[in-house]
């Protein structure tokens, strides 16, 4: 693997924000998540679970709920009171119209996706029609006291049960009226608290389904108004329910950070009588489990960090999710846990998955400057990253000389938050995007000070821009926009900005572009969008020059070579290719690898690609990293077979000389830094690796919910 000096960074204060509410898209693919700084994000089963789509937040939109409907429409609702269509093509917030009903605490689509049911603070559940270009209001129902926390649609769309304050109740969908309404806590003696509905179901059969906030998971039928079934899970609030599209399994979320999932038996073998049995109980969160979803295959649960009020508290539904007490924390994580009944096979998809950090870059890095770029969700923070004058063995940590410098922090002013940002490789120049606002800075450096300045009368462009990307020499900016299009613009050394010329598809494209790659010699730039094709342009004549074969699977990072200007691609499947910008072909050793194909381990891991360098002194070092490891893969040696183990290096040098000359191949992984969210080359053998240690952000959390174990 060779020696490198490793600066590691671990002052990159992110903290994750927690999950709010899922949606799996019915008969989809996708799975749609919404945080509590009002960001939504879109995930790709088919395309390994990728996170194919983020649309940043906004300090005065949050999401309580969300809903697919007419296919691929992505509908929001929140404590605004306004019902948001996403434009998944645009990554923006699209069209909103007013609920009418005060703050929206829950939504969901009917079977068929034509109709949309609100549930809001006045109490009213009111009806959406879903047309094209938007959604019109419809109806009422039947108006009561209380506000509708919870939702959920009979599949035969004729009936709707809303969940509230110690009470659910049955609508009839053509007349509006209230059919039934049942007390959740009639059954029980001296009830002194609230019992709050958090979430429902409603089946096929008839049976509606609550949690509620006595930790309880019931099943009730409504036309008798009776229990049915009643299950203690948690001390805590079972908080979330999904079920599944069989209606076979349930999954359930907690207060106290745990997941339960339940299905429906036979009582006993060969029986046809069925009931529902907690079977799965899963521990993968310590905080409390807003937001769960069921998908064919997998049990899906989000993680959110804020507290509760404790059950006898009253419970206003002030939630502390929306006070600036509230922490955003780690167990923002999405965990994904298959059903091994559904797999056919063991293998990767039978892998627990979890992620918690983004599948995109939020560092850049200025390589001639040795600067870092940390972006947040509203500021951005410049380093300058520290030296040292000593040398060392292998593995030792060096003394510096010169400490990390904190040279610049800039605000984003107004609610919306940070789309993409990016610092130029000689550390002059600093732009960032809104959804609506593109800014461009000058920095210039004396000494230990640091001046920056505005640059005024930036090119109006069609916004926002969803990756930017600076040329080698620091002279040219790149703007990835709508619709596949990618604006240039010039950057004199005097300052100022020109508009060069705009890049377009020449088939035309629905998708924005999501990621940008120039070559070192300023002679080409690829740019790839949400349709998942590479299109390559001439900066010298400003022509497309061509379009890579089409792979049916997302591009997680690429990069042009700064010799050969091969471009080399790494897919969300794993899988890398390589291809000859000049040749508009692949090459050969992109052919041998697609041939003998890559190792299977490779193949398994659940982490994409994120970015890609290269070591000039180098050329056949290619240089990749995902959050988990570090990889220099050498294209002078043999790809490694599936019975060849793919060490870590640190387990390769406990080997003898001779194992370890057996085991020489390709890939050369190291995993001593993780969570790795940038890796880049500053230099001949002089590394930047950035962390973000978990206890780092563990530490900022709120406490968890306590659980008494045995013994203590």
């Amino acid at each position: 693997m060779g020696e490198f000096e490793v600066h590691r960074v671990r002052f990159f204060g992110l903290v994750p924000a927690g999950v709010r509410c899922l949606a799996c898209q019915p008969r989809g693919s996708r799975l749609a998540l919404a945080r509590t700084d009002g960001a939504v994000e879109v995930y790709n089963f088919a395309a390994n679970y990728f996170q194919e789509k983020v649309i940043p937040g906004h300090e005065a939109r949050t999401v309580e709920a969300l809903c697919w409907a007419a296919g691929d429409r992505l509908f929001g609702a929140g404590l605004g009171g306004t019902i948001t269509e996403y434009d998944l093509a645009r990554l923006c917030a699209g069209r909103s119209v007013d609920g009418c009903g005060g703050p929206i605490w829950s939504m969901a689509a009917n079977g068929s996706g034509t109709q949309l049911a609100v549930g809001c603070e006045d109490g009213s559940v009111k009806l959406f029609q879903v047309v094209p270009g938007g959604i019109q209001f419809e109806r009422n129902l039947d108006r009561r006291k209380g506000r509708i926390l919870c939702l959920s649609w009979h599949p035969s769309d004729t009936h709707i049960a809303a969940g509230s304050i110690d009470i659910l109740r049955v609508f009839d969908v053509s007349s509006g009226q209230t059919l039934q309404r049942i007390m959740v806590n009639y059954h029980v003696q001296k009830v002194k608290r609230e019992c709050v509905v958090w979430s429902i179901a409603f089946l096929s059969s008839g049976t509606i389904v609550t949690s509620d906030s006595f930790g309880r998971v019931q099943f009730w039928d409504w036309e008798r108004e009776s229990l049915l079934e009643s299950h203690a899970v948690s001390t805590s609030a079972v908080l979330s329910l999904a079920v599944s599209e069989k209606e076979d399994s349930i999954i359930v979320g907690t207060a106290a950070g745990a997941t339960y999932q339940f299905q429906l038996l036979p009582v006993k073998m060969g029986s046809l009588e069925k009931r529902w049995v907690r079977t799965k109980p899963f521990q993968h969160h310590t905080h409390d489990v807003r937001a769960v979803a069921h998908s064919s295959t997998a049990l899906i649960s989000g993680g959110r960090a804020g507290r509760l009020p404790e059950e006898g508290s009253g419970l206003c539904l002030v939630p502390l999710w929306l006070s600036p007490a509230w922490l955003p924390g780690l167990d923002a994580q999405l965990v994904i846990r298959p059903l091994m009944e559904k797999m056919q096979k063991k293998g990767y998809d039978a892998a627990l998955r979890k992620f918690t950090f983004p599948h995109r870059r939020l560092v850049s890095c200025a390589r001639k400057a040795r600067l870092l770029l940390f972006q947040f969700s509203q500021h951005l923070e410049l380093w300058r990253l520290g030296s040292t004058e000593e040398t060392g063995k292998d593995g030792e940590v060096l003394p510096l000389c010169r400490m990390p410098e904190h040279l610049v922090q800039l605000k984003s002013k107004g609610p919306e938050h940070i789309y993409c940002s990016s610092v130029s490789p000689c550390g002059s120049w600093v732009a960032y995007s809104t959804a609506s606002r593109f800014h461009l800075y000058r920095l210039q450096y004396e000494g230990d000070s640091v001046s920056i300045k505005k640059v005024p009368n930036v090119p109006k462009l069609l916004l926002p821009a969803y990756q930017l990307q600076f040329s080698s020499d620091s002279g040219i900016l790149f703007v990835a926009s709508a619709r596949g299009s990618v604006h240039v613009l010039q950057l004199p050394e005097l300052g100022g900005c020109k508009h060069l010329h705009t890049f377009r598809p020449p088939s035309g494209c629905p998708e924005a572009v999501y990621l940008l790659a120039s070559s070192t010699d300023g002679h080409w730039l690829a740019a790839v969008g949400g349709d998942w094709v590479i299109h390559i342009y001439n900066l010298k004549c400003f022509k497309h020059h061509c379009t890579v074969p089409t792979y049916s699977c997302a591009v997680t990072a690429f990069a042009i070579h700064p010799t050969t200007n091969n471009l080399v691609i790494a897919y969300a499947d794993q899988q890398l290719f390589e291809f000859s910008i000049p040749e508009k072909q692949y090459t050969a050793w992109s052919r041998t690898v697609q041939n003998c194909g890559l190792h299977r381990v490779w193949l398994e891991r659940d982490s994409p690609i994120t970015h890609i360098a290269f070591n000039p002194k180098n050329p056949s070092h290619i240089l990749l990293h995902d959050i988990y490891m570090f990889c220099v893969l050498d294209k002078s040696l043999p790809l490694p077979d599936n019975n060849t183990l793919l060490m870590n290096q640190s387990a390769l040098k406990q080997l003898p000389e001779t194992a370890r000359q057996r085991q020489l191949h390709a890939f050369k992984i190291c995993k001593k830094f993780q969570p790795l969210l940038f890796a880049d080359l500053l230099e001949e053998n002089c590394l930047v690796m950035v962390e973000r240690p978990i206890m780092d952000i563990k530490t900022q959390l709120p406490l968890p919910v306590q659980q008494k174990k045995f013994g203590t």
